[in-house]
């Protein structure tokens, strides 16, 4: 019973950071139930997981540009237009994948620059900067695809980065070998992440959960790992998009818990003022998190288009909607300074299984606007309660 009312208080005083993961397992109850099994299948959980990846990727991004007090509009279209600049220089060019990569990440962090020189320097409000940055590179888009309309990929390496999966040394009960030994390897890393933060609170003296809810959650959170784990396993393995999206989510969730940097962030976040007074230069960290932000939409038109294995004239759009929602729905607070990457994800992928269920239940597109409108507005009342219940 001790332990029992401990879950309840640590699940009340955490509720923005275990919230949505409760959500997302409910949601997948339920939809599994209402589609007889179909909705957990590898299959299924596979194609949901790729469709979620450049979203996820994005919302990573648009995380942190909320945390401190700024919005990007413009990064849909710019995913859509480096999406299309990666095609022509792989088709028209012929360059090779690992030099039109880098090329793309680096257009993207320019891009981002300048985004951040708007808005620091000259003092533009991010959402009028960013909307004009959103027409401009839907007419760069448009510019670039005029010829054929739409410019089909045809490079194995580039569109295995949407549609392929790791390679398989060996199969264990027909269960793909690596992809249970990096579902290991990242329980493993969950575990000594968790470890290691629970003795650095207790070595300064902080408050800390007991140690019976702190085994509940760890073997809790393990045994989802390890589930979704075999099952794709069981299917064809972890897809590179989901490698490249636990990559991102590890570099940036290391950057903003473990680095003076991330500090910084979530400080201009709080009160830019005071982060200014305090010393930190606020014009810097917004250069960096406008240049992160584009550098991701880059990564996510390289996504998205190799998904496709082509680039479209509609490429991009309302990606930075969906970001933006993904981003509320997994706890970054519009009053800026609260918000993790790692909701980030779980919010891009709540989204997408709301999206993906009501498709296997055939639910019709105009309710599921109407569905998905509601999860983002009920994700913005909970911040809005959760904020005056802190006051």
């Amino acid at each position: 019973m001790k332990i029992v009312n401990e879950a309840k208080m640590l699940i009340r005083e955490n509720i923005r950071d275990y919230g949505m993961f409760i959500a997302l397992f409910f949601i997948m109850i339920v939809f599994n139930l209402l589609t007889n099994g179909m909705f957990m299948s590898s299959r299924n959980i596979s194609n949901l997981l790729d469709s979620a990846g450049y979203i996820a990727v994005l919302a990573v991004g648009m995380t942190l540009v909320i945390v401190i007090r700024h919005i990007d509009l413009s990064v849909g279209y710019i995913a859509g237009f480096l999406g299309a600049v990666s095609a022509i220089l792989l088709m028209q060019y012929s360059l090779s994948v690992f030099i039109v990569i880098p090329i793309i990440l680096l257009l993207g962090i320019l891009i981002g620059f300048f985004n951040g020189f708007l808005i620091a320097q000259l003092g533009i409000p991010a959402f009028v900067a960013t909307l004009a940055g959103m027409l401009v590179f839907r007419g760069a888009l448009l510019q670039v695809t005029a010829g054929t309309g739409t410019i089909i990929v045809q490079n194995d390496f580039f569109n295995a980065i949407g549609n392929g999966f790791i390679p398989s040394f060996a199969m264990i009960n027909d269960l793909h070998l690596l992809t249970l030994l990096i579902g290991l390897v990242t329980i493993l890393f969950f575990s000594y992440g968790e470890i290691k933060t629970r003795s650095d609170k207790k070595k300064y003296n902080f408050d800390v959960v007991s140690t019976g809810i702190f085994l509940l959650k760890m073997v809790f959170l393990s045994l989802i790992i390890g589930y979704i784990t075999i099952i794709l396993a069981g299917y064809n393995g972890f897809s590179w998009t989901v490698i490249i999206v636990l990559l991102v989510t590890m570099i940036y969730h290391f950057i903003t818990s473990k680095t003076v940097l991330g500090r910084q962030i979530y400080a201009v976040g709080s009160n830019p003022e005071a982060a200014h007074l305090s010393g930190i230069n606020v014009k810097k960290v917004t250069f960096m998190v406008m240049g992160s932000m584009s550098m991701l939409a880059a990564l996510s038109g390289i996504m998205y288009t190799s998904r496709l294995q082509s680039a479209t004239t509609t490429a991009g759009m309302l990606f930075e909607l969906d970001a933006i929602a993904a981003a509320y729905v997994g706890g970054v607070s519009s009053a800026g300074g609260v918000g993790k990457v790692t909701g980030a994800i779980i919010g891009a992928i709540v989204m997408a299984s709301l999206t993906n269920g009501m498709n296997l239940m055939g639910v019709g597109i105009s309710y599921q606007y109407m569905i998905r409108g509601g999860v983002l507005a009920g994700a913005v009342i909970f911040d809005v309660m959760t904020r005056k219940r802190g006051k």
